[in-house]
């Protein structure tokens, strides 16, 4: 099933986690697809992996339980969007492409993310990492903040 918006890592967890004010467009954005207003909506199991991760080992105060990070991409992830992984056909190729682009470190989980979004159809990638995903432009795709996909949301349905 293909995608219009996808989100990344930095939207699940500021959207899901409370840490004030900079929070609160992810949490906007999630809103929406809790109440069905904003459908068509996906990310990357990398990101599920992801939210996990980070999710569980914040800082003491905003630290979720394993448990409470599980139940909580199974109910706010898996349960209101759809979740994409790269076709094990289109792996290699990614990869050869990071490597001959010069992609290293940490910027593949980056550039896997914004393959997989565009296998999934991804017209827009939302993100707070927004410099982190210019492999997304380079195959069309849109790459907002929460914050300018609200106001675009917004604007759209007036």
């Amino acid at each position: 099933m293909a995608v219009s918006v996808f989100l990344d890592t930095s939207v699940l967890v500021a959207g899901l986690v409370d840490f004030g004010p900079q929070s609160a467009p992810a949490q906007s954005l999630l809103h929406l697809v809790a109440e069905r207003k904003l459908t068509s909506v996906g990310t990357a199991w990398h990101c599920c992996l992801e939210c996990f991760s980070v999710s569980t080992r914040l800082p003491p105060e905003f630290r979720l339980t394993p448990a409470h990070a599980a139940q909580l991409i199974e109910d706010e992830i898996f349960g209101r969007m759809t979740v994409h992984d790269l076709p094990a056909a289109d792996r290699l190729t990614m990869m050869k492409t990071a490597a001959r682009e010069g992609t290293g470190g940490g910027r593949i989980y980056d550039a896997h993310i914004a393959e997989v979004a565009r296998a999934a159809g991804a017209a827009v990638v939302v993100t707070d990492n927004r410099r982190h995903f210019l492999a997304a432009l380079r195959h069309g795709m849109r790459v907002e903040t929460p914050a300018e996909f609200l106001t675009a949301f917004k604007a759209r349905r007036r």
